[in-house]
């Protein structure tokens, strides 16, 4: 049980279409364990670090049916956006507000979010080159995107500076799972919905 008896926030979902087959579990108050084959090394670097630093334990069965990378992608960044949504519920005595600023040898990302139920993102990873690893530049944008948007929020994800896109990335995933860590756990001192106007 989380403190003031709030129930552990947990999550199946399943996204099924001709294209691509994605099962996922979230656990919101887990300890950072992942465990993802989406038979791209990258993707599956990126998702493992976002699970380590939010300290969300995600569990995922992929099956990618036309082959097709973009696809695939797009489905993983909506499945775990939706899936974090759904595990966050009506958003009661979360701190609601998060912010994080991370470096990486010589990049500098600076990630903001607020829980609100409002779909609002700017997203700046300066990429220069056109592809990273195993993923083309346009797919580790999107997946970004596709993510954040179902995720029902606000964020803001800049990267500051760099010269390494590799470094630009892991530096920006980093600082969204810090922000997002910080803007889910409960507070005691907080009843109700965080907000003036009585929802979000």
């Amino acid at each position: 049980m989380k403190p003031g008896n709030i129930k552990h926030r947990k999550t199946s979902l399943t996204r099924k279409t001709k294209e691509t087959f994605i099962n996922i579990l979230v656990d919101l108050d887990g300890s950072g364990k992942c465990k993802i084959d989406s038979g791209y090394k990258f993707l599956d670097h990126l998702v493992t670090i976002f699970s380590k630093y939010s300290i969300v334990d995600m569990v995922f069965q992929i099956d990618s049916r036309d082959k097709i990378a973009h696809h695939l992608i797009e489905d993983l960044g909506i499945i775990i956006g939706q899936s974090l949504e759904k595990s966050l519920g009506e958003r009661s005595r979360i701190h609601r507000f998060g912010y994080a600023i991370v470096p990486m040898d010589e990049s500098l990302s600076r990630s903001v979010i607020d829980l609100v139920k409002r779909r609002y993102s700017i997203i700046n990873l300066n990429l220069t080159r056109d592809s990273v690893e195993d993923l083309i530049r346009e797919d580790i944008e999107h997946f970004f995107r596709s993510l954040i948007e179902n995720l029902n929020a606000c964020v803001h994800i800049n990267v500051e500076y760099g010269t390494d896109d590799h470094h630009k990335i892991e530096s920006a995933i980093k600082s969204f799972a810090l922000a997002l860590r910080q803007a889910v756990e409960i507070d005691n001192r907080i009843t109700g919905i965080p907000s003036t106007k009585g929802v979000l």
